[in-house]
């Protein structure tokens, strides 16, 4: 099984919104993906405490596949992409693992 894991840090502001509703708009999408992309073995999302360091990271996703195959196709699938394609305006930065469980 592969575990991918991925850390986001957003923006205070954009595209006319606050980071909080970036985030809560981030985490609804995230959330919505195992409904339609039936090879997420697992996901979940977690949002940073509001009285954490700001520097800490915001969001972070934990989602497995049953292989680094299943994970590609999820990378480019058109609902996984949406999401992507929302989030890079928003974003500062992402970091991620990939790693065999």
């Amino acid at each position: 099984m592969i575990r991918h894991v991925c850390m986001f840090k957003f923006k205070d502001q954009a595209g006319g919104r606050s980071k909080s509703e970036n985030v809560a708009i981030t985490k609804e999408m995230l959330d919505k993906l195992p409904q339609t992309i039936d090879y997420i073995l697992s996901s979940k999302t977690y949002v940073s405490d509001s009285k954490q360091d700001p520097q800490n990271y915001d969001l972070i996703l934990i989602s497995d596949f049953e292989s680094f195959e299943t994970l590609e196709k999820y990378k480019v699938h058109p609902d996984h992409v949406a999401v992507g394609n929302f989030m890079r305006p928003v974003r500062l930065s992402r970091t991620c693992i990939d790693y065999t469980v």
